[in-house]
């Protein structure tokens, strides 16, 4: 079984979708449920969870929508306004949709470096506790050492590091800006890691899976398969990768895993942290 933890859908629009800039001219349209059926049947994939990429209310309801209307979405990582003094009445309408997995802030298109730790969203946070879903935590490597003190502010709730905290990948050596705040982020237990993303933070020219192999061995290192789940960004990852062969990457870097070790990166991790039915 695989499970890709980490996939988008969206009907485009240059309004609504601000941060596809004049370089991702291969995003500009739109992805459709028709379309992510193909590509997840060449490419082997039994179900996927979809995740917000505007931060919207709007998109929210559509994608759950979506979930409802297509058996291969096993989830929905949506998005509410964390901020709002309203945010707990919000969570509580949206609470008893089984297909509403997670919630995620754009935090990395935020200025502030320090943007986690605003009391007021952090008050949000925190109402997600008692609602059982996950917050997924979409970074850049800048913001790890924000992301650790964030975590321990919320010792009850559970995270997904997407993106695996997106490094900067260029040249031979590992990002050290990335490495270490990463990996004292997975010392926390409540804290599991997307392996999806990495090829569109590579800064070099082309790239291959040795270029890919030294983060990945990192986060295995750091997290183990238990916390570690795959996933594509799709479409995002056609900036510098095809669907299949960012997962024929993944399944060749995981090929020294046991049976069970790699069932969890494929599918067991994404369904245990998400609940997935």
């Amino acid at each position: 079984m695989i499970v890709d933890s980490h996939h988008h859908l969206w009907n485009y629009s240059p309004e609504q979708y601000g941060w596809i800039d004049d370089t991702m001219s291969v995003l500009r349209r739109d992805f459709t449920l028709a379309e992510l059926r193909q590509v997840a049947a060449s490419s082997g994939v039994d179900g996927l969870i979809t995740v917000q990429a505007r931060q919207s209310s709007e998109e929210t309801a559509w994608l759950l929508e979506s979930a409802r209307a297509e058996d291969l979405i096993r989830g929905v990582v949506g998005w509410v306004p964390l901020v709002s003094d309203d945010v707990g009445e919000m969570l509580a309408s949206l609470q008893s949709d089984p297909w509403l997995k997670g919630i995620r802030h754009m935090v990395q298109d935020e200025p502030d470096d320090r943007f986690l730790l605003d009391e007021r969203f952090n008050r949000g946070v925190a109402e997600l506790r008692d609602t059982g879903l996950v917050y997924d935590l979409l970074i850049d490597a800048r913001h790890l050492p924000a992301a650790i003190e964030f975590v321990d502010r919320h010792p009850e709730q559970s995270f997904v590091l997407d993106h695996i905290g997106k490094p900067t990948i260029r040249g031979a050596k590992v990002d050290p800006d990335w490495e270490r705040p990463f990996r004292e982020l997975a010392r926390r237990e409540r804290v599991s890691c997307k392996f999806s993303g990495v090829v569109t933070e590579v800064r070099d020219d082309g790239w291959d899976v040795d270029t890919i192999r030294r983060y990945w061995e990192v986060a295995l290192d750091a997290f183990t398969p238990s916390r570690l789940m795959f996933g594509s960004d799709w479409p995002v990852c056609l900036l510098r990768a095809e669907y299949e062969t960012w997962l024929r990457s993944v399944q060749t870097l995981t090929s020294g895993l046991s049976p069970d070790e790699r069932s969890d990166v494929f599918g067991g991790t994404a369904t245990r942290v998400y609940r997935l039915d």
